[in-house]
């Protein structure tokens, strides 16, 4: 299985009493891996493309902040997590709602965006994908401003995101908020690479 999608371990979570030593450092490598994998749709909303590396800094980052030590506990953070995890036939990406609690018009603009789990697609070359959302995140009255999504790979959609300079589009086609934006081949060659050896 390649190495940027297999499951995390427990033997892979330091915990916080070593990640403190490395956390600077840590964090700042998986900030720069990120930028190539976010992508901006509008001014609202943000999408970033998980792999193995951006989830166990999350866990490392939970245990840290709610001081979780026992391995119950890091087990447990290990399972949540494992399920964001893509797989050799899917990506799998985080998608935010950024709009501010102190804003009084934020609860309004998130009910126009209730549906937005029907309106997410990804787009490698020719093929097309609407993205599965995470059950339970959003109702016929409300959404969560974190989703949870996961867009399935045919074998040919692989292999079109393994092959440099092939265009990917993400794209949001919500009756309330449409953008739709080209990525970079950077982002291509990060999601790509999830998949080497």
């Amino acid at each position: 299985m390649s190495n940027f999608v297999r499951p995390i371990r427990r033997d892979d979570i330091k915990g916080p009493a070593i990640y403190a030593h490395i956390r600077d450092d840590y964090r700042n490598r998986i900030i720069e891996l990120k930028k190539a994998r976010r992508v901006l749709l509008g001014d609202i909303v943000e999408m970033v493309f998980d792999n193995r590396l951006t989830l166990t800094m999350q866990i490392e980052e939970i245990c840290r902040l709610e001081n979780l030590t026992r391995d119950d506990q890091i087990e447990e953070e290990i399972r949540i997590n494992n399920e964001l995890m893509p797989t050799e036939s899917s990506l799998a990406a985080t998608i935010f709602i950024t709009l501010p609690n102190s804003d009084p018009n934020t609860p309004e603009r998130m009910r126009e965006l209730v549906g937005l789990d029907e309106h997410v697609i990804l787009k490698i070359g020719p093929h097309t994908i609407r993205a599965e959302f995470e059950k339970g995140r959003s109702t016929d009255e409300k959404i969560s401003a974190v989703q949870y999504t996961r867009y399935p790979l045919s074998p040919e959609a692989k292999q079109s995101l393994l092959t440099p300079g092939t265009p990917i589009e993400v794209e949001i086609d919500h009756p309330a908020y449409r953008h739709r934006v080209q990525c970079s081949e950077d982002m291509r060659a990060s999601l790509a690479a999830d998949y080497g050896d």
